[in-house]
């Protein structure tokens, strides 16, 4: 049976994680108020972070940036794009 939770970034109640996706208490803050289809759209947002910044998620400083980029992301209405970033044409 899916878990159903109210996002906090969509608005909307929808379908949940299954499992806390981050260690300590923000995995399980993602976990109890952020819907799959918002997730999805953060780990979309994180590869392109990673591509365009050229980050190591083994780099400790690169983890603390994706951190707190997934912060704004999730919960403080958007993350900035990189300086210089084009979107794909399409």
């Amino acid at each position: 049976m899916t878990r159903t939770v109210h996002c906090v970034v969509d608005d909307i109640d929808t379908e949940g994680l299954d499992f806390p996706p981050w260690p300590g208490e923000l995995g399980r803050r993602i976990y109890d108020i952020v819907g799959k289809p918002a997730w999805q759209r953060w780990l979309a947002h994180q590869t392109m972070l990673i591509n365009e910044n050229r980050l190591s998620p083994l780099n400790p400083q690169h983890r603390a940036f994706l951190e707190g980029e997934m912060v704004k992301f999730l919960f403080a209405g958007k993350a900035d794009l990189p300086a210089g970033y084009v979107p794909p044409a399409g």
